[in-house]
C-alpha cells in the first residue's frame, strides 16, 4: 500500500471549538429563516473537487457542515487545501483530517441528521496495481462510515457518491441495468453500494445512491482528463488520447452535480439509486477541438493504445432522477469548459 499522510487521533468527546461553531449556525440559520429545513451534515471527501462545492452549497442553504478528509496522497495535498481554504474561514464550517479506515467515527457523528459520502479513492490505473488502497478507502472506509452513522441514533439520511463505472464499458441505460465493472475502481464503488443496501435492507439506515457521470468543472482533479487536456494546450504541450478518441461521454458539470446530491436529500426516497448525468454526448476527439476553440490554441495531439477498463461509451439515462427529484442538467457543455479553462487560466496567473 502506498504510504498515508499521518492522521491526528479523533478526540473522544467533541471538541469545544466545534460547539462554539455549531452554536453560532444555529444562531446563523435563523438569520436566514431556514428554520427545521436546516441541518447538520457529514461530508467524507471534503477536501476534495467535488466535495468542496457540496459544501459550500450546503453552507450557503444556511446549515452546519462537518467535513472530514483523510489527505491520501493520490495527488498534491496543496491543491486540496486550496479547495477548502475559503470554507475554512465559515463559521459554520468545521474541518477535521481524519481517516475513515482507522479513525473513531463516533464524536463526529455527533448531532448529524445527514451523511453525504463523497470520499474514495479515484482513477482507473492505479486500482491495477494497487488494489489494497481502493479495498480499503472505497470498501473498509464505507463500511466503518455505515456503522458509525447506524449507532449514532441521529443519521436520517446517508447519501452515497457512487460512479457510472460500476456499470462496465458501455453506459446507457437505467439504473436496473446489469453492473459489469470493468476496473478493480469500479468492483469496489460497487461493492460499496452493497455494503450500503445491506444496511438499509437488513437495519433500516435510510440511504439513497447517487451513479455520477463524467464531472468536469473548477477544481476538477488534476489527473483527470479535462484538465490535463486545458493544462497542456495552454503550455502548448502535447494531449495524449488513448485509443481513437471516439470514445463519448455524457459529461457533467459540477455545479449540476451538487445541484442533484441537494435534490437527493430535499426529496430523500430510502433505497433508491440514481443515474445522475449530463445530456450531452460527445467524443474525446471532439471535446479537444472545442477546448481549441475556447482557447485559441492549436492542441498537439498523440495517441496510446486504450486503457484497460476505460469506458467506450457512458451517457446517463436520468427519467428517474428527473421523475423524482426533478432533476435535469442546468450547465451546457460549452459554457462549463469555459468556465473550467478560465479557472485553470486564473490558476496559472494568465488572463480568463
Amino acid at each position: 500500500m502506498a504510504k498515508l499522510v499521518r492522521i491526528a487521533q479523533i478526540s473522544p468527546v467533541m471538541p469545544n471549538h466545534l460547539m462554539g461553531t455549531l452554536s453560532l449556525c444555529a444562531e446563523r440559520e435563523s438569520a436566514y429563516g431556514k428554520g427545521a429545513e436546516s441541518m447538520r451534515c457529514l461530508v467524507t471527501g471534503a477536501a476534495g473537487f467535488i466535495g468542496s462545492h457540496l459544501c459550500e452549497a450546503l453552507l450557503l442553504e444556511g446549515n452546519s457542515v462537518v467535513g472530514i478528509d483523510s489527505f491520501v496522497p493520490y495527488y498534491p495535498r496543496s491543491v486540496k487545501e486550496r479547495n477548502i481554504g475559503d470554507l475554512r474561514t465559515h463559521l459554520c464550517f468545521a474541518f477535521y483530517e481524519c481517516d475513515l479506515r482507522t479513525d473513531s467515527l463516533a464524536p463526529l457523528m455527533d448531532g448529524v441528521e445527514v451523511v453525504f459520502h463523497l470520499a474514495a479513492m479515484p482513477g482507473l490505473l492505479l486500482s491495477w496495481t494497487n488494489f489494497d488502497l481502493y479495498m480499503t478507502c472505497n470498501i473498509l472506509a464505507t463500511q466503518r462510515l455505515l456503522e458509525a452513522a447506524r449507532a449514532s441514533g441521529t443519521v436520517r439520511e446517508f447519501l452515497y457518491a457512487s460512479t457510472s463505472s460500476i456499470y462496465g464499458r458501455d453506459v446507457i441505460g437505467p439504473e436496473t441495468t446489469m453492473p459489469q465493472p470493468a476496473s478493480p475502481y469500479g468492483i469496489t464503488k460497487l461493492a460499496a453500494e452493497h455494503l450500503i443496501r445491506t444496511y438499509h435492507e437488513q437495519f433500516a439506515l435510510p440511504t439513497s445512491i447517487l451513479r455520477y457521470f463524467s464531472v468536469y468543472g473548477p477544481r476538477q482533479r488534476p489527473d483527470m482528463g479535462y484538465t490535463i487536456f486545458i493544462d497542456n494546450i495552454l503550455h502548448g504541450r502535447p494531449i495524449t488520447i488513448f485509443g481513437d478518441g471516439n470514445q463519448s461521454r455524457g459529461n457533467t458539470y459540477v455545479s449540476d452535480i451538487v445541484r442533484a446530491t441537494i435534490l437527493a436529500h430535499q426529496h430523500f426516497h430510502s433505497g433508491t439509486t440514481y443515474n445522475i448525468g449530463g445530456s450531452e454526448e460527445v467524443s474525446a476527439n471532439q471535446v479537444v477541438c472545442l477546448l481549441e476553440e475556447i482557447i485559441g490554441m492549436e492542441a498537439v495531439i498523440q495517441h496510446t493504445p486504450a486503457r484497460p477498463g476505460e469506458q467506450q461509451r457512458a451517457l446517463a439515462h436520468t427519467a428517474l432522477a428527473q421523475e423524482r427529484l426533478g432533476f435535469m442538467p442546468h450547465v451546457p457543455l460549452r459554457e462549463g469548459l469555459m468556465a473550467q479553462v478560465a479557472w485553470q487560466r486564473r490558476q496559472m496567473g494568465s488572463p480568463a
